[in-house]
């Protein structure tokens, strides 16, 4: 059991008598008592223990519910520091329940109790239900925000369930991908799933889709090692999202860190979720595949100081979120989302790292990734690398071995290249300066070279290698790569807010023709585009993602904030797959893993001291570059040679100008030159060859075999 692991056994190590209190804990039917840790459901032999943290509650009880809705309040009797905690008879696997939290109502002072209110489980492993939104949910009248309101909830809440944490795991392993072997596929369980022709109807847009053989298949035929979630912890429905027919489709709303999302399982929502998604996990990695999950600790969806009060709020609030020092009745908010969750403060820090350790060592993942990562370290305003959230993940041997990867910037700063050096982050210069290149913006040549080296200007300076960055031109949030390459303008419409919402600087080019055109010199161009981009990001040093659906070019309608459509607009349409940039894009992948010269661990030159060079970077004469070279704005072209001891080398010819280009093609550094792939579908390489003509805005990769 629990108890005997987390409170007997390191006493009993100790070499002294057995206590008496110890004595009670190994006889719990005889002398039943609750403990302060782990917080949460402990299960015992009849009835659980459980533990919740608040400093500044009263009294909480333990209220379950019978399948009529009958309520059963247990009070927690006892309290260890500020943990309140107590055993609750008959409750087990199954069991619906919430927590009722009472002590002083005062809003100025960051105080919102209110035991009217039922609240989930901050460490429910399962949720079932949602909200039904209006004044019940809500602690405060929403006419008056300082006074509480007196209205019971329990009728409009979901509840807490108590999962059933056996399973079978069997002789699961996980594949502890190298970050140099690694090819990311962001994606939303959902939205591959949904219309896929191969799974079947009844698990579509679930975990047990993700999990059948169709959709396994399709990852490791593409050849990518990662597949990376958008979020699966339990999260809320905006009520605006539903006034307008709409819904949070992409997940950035948690409410339960420990829950996988009840509407992605097809064996429902009342605890069947946990093990569905553990069937998932496991039959990814039975494929070699590893599961990173998009990870939201920086807010919650219980908003700013005239949102609901769901959990948090009710519990502790000033212990889980961050106020504002001279007006504890506001939210400090980096998030953009009327609330940041409270690193500063060992209650909020504790519950991550409990999540965190939950779903590595309980559901078997393989890395996070952190949404708005910067806020996570900012625990007295700024942004610091020393911040107690990262050095807890440091130094904790249970994360140690799987991947972080920081989303590194928030809405009050960007941090690209400020997070600790076993992390990876989101490259955003990457996106921005591939984009700036192959659209034909001037001066951009020298970033453009930093980004395919894998961002030296970066990371070198902290002795931080390549693998340091994420390399990505798309992802869930802007235009895909379809939409990239086909407007020239945001078309956010049918999100209900007179497209004002969405980035309006896309950096984008619709090659000619807003949206979908029959014509064919546009379309040809965006192709080329298309195989120009993914190729940037699967031949440049570092880590590339791919957005999920950007091989089959799929499309959003120029929409480039989908967040809230559960819909067309976001599902991948499968029937209308462009199946030749499948082809391509699986040759470069396959290219990339098969060739060390392609996927490089530092930057130019190998680790130890005068080691050989690994990467030449040469003008199209084939010539070094000169200072004045670089800060040319009309420099279009460039040329790089991948080398490795032992292994076939390359050169890679980018050409972003609007005219063809003859290239000076280097030596070939062992046997003579010969096509490996290019954007151009007339490119041709025959015998010995000295000089390349590269048409306009294309890439041609060569290869010379050992």
């Amino acid at each position: 059991m629990r108890v005997f692991e987390a409170f007997v056994k390191p006493q009993l190590q100790i070499g002294a008598p057995t206590p008496l209190s110890v004595m009670m804990v190994l006889m719990p039917t005889v002398f039943p008592r609750s403990l302060p840790y782990p917080l949460g459901v402990t299960l015992l032999d009849g009835g659980i223990s459980f533990a919740v943290y608040s400093e500044t509650a009263d009294s909480v009880e333990f209220c379950s519910f019978a399948d009529d809705g009958t309520e059963t309040k247990t009070r927690l009797t006892e309290r260890t520091g500020h943990v309140f905690h107590g055993i609750v008879e008959g409750a087990g696997i199954g069991t619906r329940y919430g927590i009722r939290v009472d002590g002083p109502w005062n809003p100025e002072e960051g105080l919102r109790h209110n035991a009217h209110k039922l609240l989930l489980d901050p460490h429910a492993t399962a949720i079932e239900g949602d909200y039904t939104w209006g004044q019940a949910v809500f602690g405060h009248n929403m006419d008056a925000p300082d006074e509480l309101d007196p209205t019971d909830s329990a009728d409009s809440t979901p509840r807490s369930v108590i999962a059933d944490p056996s399973f079978d795991w069997g002789d699961d392993r996980a594949p502890r991908t190298l970050l140099s072997e690694s090819i990311i596929y962001e994606t939303h369980v959902k939205g591959f799933t949904k219309l896929h022709p191969e799974i079947p109807e009844d698990i579509r847009g679930t975990y047990a889709g993700m999990a059948h053989p169709a959709a396994i298949r399709y990852f490791t035929e593409l050849g990518v090692t990662a597949v990376e979630l958008m979020p699966v912890q339990q999260f809320v429905q905006d009520s605006h999202l539903l006034e307008k027919g709409l819904r949070n489709y992409w997940g950035y709303n948690s409410i339960g860190f420990f829950a996988p999302h009840g509407e992605y399982a097809a064996g429902g929502d009342g605890g069947a979720q946990v093990a569905e998604f553990k069937e998932m996990v496991k039959a990814f990695h039975a494929a070699g595949l590893e599961v990173i999950l998009d990870v939201v600790y920086n807010h919650t969806a219980e908003g700013n100081h005239m949102g609901p009060t769901l959990s948090f709020k009710g519990i502790d609030n000033e212990a889980y979120y961050r106020l504002v020092q001279d007006d504890r009745g506001a939210y400090f908010d980096t998030t953009g989302t009327g609330n940041s969750l409270n690193v500063g403060h060992p209650t909020a820090l504790g519950l991550i790292m409990d999540s965190l350790r939950y779903w590595v060592t309980e559901m078997h993942i393989d890395g996070f990734r952190f949404d708005l990562a910067t806020t996570l370290t900012r625990q007295g305003g700024d942004a610091e690398l020393h911040s107690a959230f990262l050095t807890l993940i440091q130094q904790d041997p249970v994360l140690a071995p799987v991947k972080m990867i920081a989303e590194p910037w928030d809405t009050a700063g960007y941090q690209v290249g400020g997070f600790p050096a076993d992390w990876a982050e989101w490259n955003g210069k990457f996106r921005d300066d591939v984009r700036d290149f192959w659209n034909d913006a001037d001066g951009v040549l020298s970033t453009l070279s930093q980004r395919v080296l894998g961002s030296p200007d970066v990371y070198e300076g902290d002795r931080r290698s390549p693998l340091s960055s994420i390399n990505f031109v798309t992802a869930h949030d802007g235009f895909t790569l379809a939409d990239l390459t086909s407007y020239n303008e945001k078309h956010n419409e049918a999100n209900g807010e007179d497209n004002n919402d969405g980035e309006s600087d896309n950096k984008s080019s619709n090659q000619g023709a807003e949206g979908p055109t029959d014509d064919e010199e546009v379309n040809e161009r965006r192709d080329l585009q298309r195989r120009n981009f993914l190729a940037t990001v699967l031949l440049s040093a570092g880590v590339p993602m791919l957005l999920g659906g950007d091989e089959i070019a799929r499309t959003q309608g120029g929409n480039n904030n989908a967040y809230c459509h559960d819909d067309e607009i976001s599902w991948f349409d499968w029937q209308n797959a462009d199946t030749e940039l499948l082809e391509f894009t699986k040759q470069l992948i396959a290219l990339r893993q098969q060739n060390l010269a392609l996927h490089p661990a530092w930057f130019r030159q190998a680790p130890e001291v005068g080691g050989p060079n690994t990467v030449r970077v040469l003008r199209s004469d084939a010539e070094g570059f000169s200072d004045d070279d670089w800060t040319n704005p009309d420099a279009r072209t460039i040329t790089f040679v991948f080398e490795h001891e032992g292994a076939d080398a390359f050169a890679l010819l980018l050409n972003s100008a609007s005219n063809g280009v003859e290239f000076t093609v280097p030596a070939a550094p062992l046997n003579e030159w010969s096509l490996a792939l290019s954007s151009d579908p007339g490119q041709t390489v025959e015998g010995e060859v000295t000089t390349l003509i590269v048409r306009d805005r294309s890439f041609t990769l060569l290869r010379s075999r050992r």
